[in-house]
């Protein structure tokens, strides 16, 4: 699904985000990205959503090279990638319904999006993926009067109508109520397999990570630092990713004495095994 080779993006003329990054993804497969703030792990994934072109190196899409690709093959390519925020990226003044049925941007014509914004189109669709993720009944709510956990799941829901080959996760759960993170994860995580669909997760919480990913990759200074299966990562490969980084050190050290990152037992980092 995609192939980085040596990518490196740099911002201005000293800003260097990605330096040599070279990665392997092939359908299907589902990937968490740790790693400190500021390790370069968002502007990987508006690399790999095609917000951004690479400085040097090659990126290639279903074999496709970007660099080559015409205005209009990338925007072909760019609805076949659903990205999920932080943030949602969410209007919080329209009806779910909209914010949901947003998903059908790349497809309709500007047109059809304005008439939707009058009489929401394909209501059943959105109907369908409410329900999924379990809110089915918040179709007509306003989206601002939405829990943060139940927004989030809004923009999963938007996902699912625009039906991409590949998802992409920034920091999905940072924004919500810590008891919800697992469920979010577990949601997203499912959804992908039962579709089959590409799964790129950027999470902060380690625990996280290696509990629900096959594969782990962490990124640190612009680098790929190490990409193993959970098993594989060990307490040193983690207190070299994150050394120097208080918070995440801390969140190290609740793994190690048996604590997941919100306070609940699990089992100890040492030889840990998900």
């Amino acid at each position: 699904m995609y192939r980085l080779r040596e990518i490196t993006k740099v911002f201005g003329r000293e800003t260097s985000a990605l330096d040599g990054v070279t990665l392997h993804v092939a359908p299907g497969e589902h990937v968490a990205v740790i790693g400190p703030s500021g390790a370069g792990k968002t502007t990987l994934f508006r690399l790999l959503n095609l917000a951004l072109r690479p400085t040097s190196g090659s990126l290639r899409f279903e074999g496709a090279d970007v660099a080559t690709l015409s205005d209009a093959a990338l925007r072909q390519a760019r609805t076949r990638i659903g990205t999920i925020y932080q943030q949602q990226n969410l209007v919080g003044r329209l009806r779910v319904v909209h914010n949901v049925l947003a998903g059908h941007l790349g497809r309709w014509s500007t047109a059809a999006a304005l008439a939707s914004l009058v009489r929401p189109r394909e209501v059943e669709t959105a109907s369908a993926a409410l329900a999924r993720v379990g809110i089915g009944e918040k179709l007509y709510a306003r989206t601002d009067e939405l829990s943060g956990g139940q927004q989030q799941r809004v923009a999963i829901a938007r996902v699912l109508v625009q039906d991409p080959d590949v998802v992409l996760a920034d920091e999905p759960v940072s924004s919500v109520d810590p008891s919800l993170a697992v469920t979010l994860i577990t949601l997203l995580r499912d959804l992908s397999d039962e579709s089959r669909k590409t799964l790129l997760v950027n999470l902060h919480s380690v625990d996280l990570a290696l509990s629900f990913f096959p594969r782990i990759v962490g990124v640190r200074a612009g680098r790929v630092a190490f990409d193993l299966p959970p098993d594989r990562v060990t307490v040193d490969l983690l207190e070299a990713l994150y050394a120097g980084d208080r918070d995440d050190e801390a969140q190290l050290e609740r793994l190690r004495d048996g604590y997941d990152p919100f306070g609940r037992a699990c089992r100890p980092l040492t030889g840990f095994r998900p």
